[in-house]
């Protein structure tokens, strides 16, 4: 199928793109890596009359170490540039693990990481990490901007705090100086193409002792499609164990008692 007529904008600054958001409101959707919204509207499941395509703002494409020692990475960062980017591995090793986790190669070259933050996808790897990581967004509109955690940040299925005439511009997440380890798992109960990640363990895991682990702080696990509002979908194992089982046959996490 074909996607439904539309209208499109291809601004070149911040600014102009505000702008036409403001202008068009909910007729509009923000067009980045396009490896979401593409096949939605050739299926004309979202059929938007308005599209804003922001590829031009090469000032949103940026990875740069922020005033808390962590990483800020701007909304048109490419999958890929953050996969490999020396930055991200030093200060925020949790996202260069999941990195290589996120869908293929072809789709990394092109997806972006403020794309697939403010699609909201409950089975997307860079959800549960940014909310593990206590990470924040900046979104902008014509009236000013706002820094929204990542936990507030997602109310349900596909659907976010961002309003229509706002941009997500960066998401901002600080080092931890801690000697906690940190790990990235993947949970796929159905087999088949493409792949929908239905289950997310992240953050905060301790061998102790091997092959087993301790959630420390904060490990929380991401069932998305229970119900459709995120909150209600994760869970924090504070304390508890959790033994990693790699065949996956008989099920994923087993806990026991200390």
């Amino acid at each position: 199928m074909k996607p439904a007529p539309f209208e499109y904008y291809a601004p070149n600054t911040v600014d102009e793109t505000l702008a036409r958001l403001g202008e068009f409101g909910y007729e509009a959707k923000v067009l980045a890596g396009g490896q979401s919204l593409i096949p939605m509207m050739n299926f004309r499941l979202a059929q938007p009359s308005i599209i804003v395509d922001i590829n031009k703002i090469a000032q949103l494409s940026y990875i740069r170490p922020n005033e808390q020692s962590g990483v800020s990475i701007g909304a048109l960062a490419r999958h890929s540039q953050v996969e490999h980017h020396p930055l991200v591995a030093e200060f925020t090793p949790l996202i260069y693990e999941t990195m290589p986790h996120i869908a293929t190669v072809q789709v990394r070259n092109r997806g972006t990481f403020g794309g697939s933050l403010a699609h909201a996808d409950p089975s997307a790897e860079l959800a549960a990490v940014s909310v593990a990581l206590e990470g924040s967004f900046l979104l902008r509109n014509l009236q000013g901007e706002r820094w929204v955690p990542a936990e507030e940040f997602f109310i349900g299925l596909f659907t976010s705090v961002l309003e229509p005439d706002e941009l997500l511009i960066e998401a901002k997440v600080d080092f931890f100086i801690t000697t906690r380890g940190k790990a990235f798992e993947r949970y796929v109960r159905r087999y088949f193409r493409p792949n929908y990640n239905l289950l997310w363990i992240s953050e905060h895991l301790l061998d102790d002792p091997p092959r087993t682990a301790k959630a420390i702080e904060d490990a929380i696990l991401y069932d998305p499609w229970l119900n459709s509002r995120w909150g209600a979908n994760s869970v924090r194992i504070t304390g508890q164990y959790i033994t990693w089982l790699p065949k996956r046959k008989k099920g994923w996490l087993s806990k026991k008692k200390k």
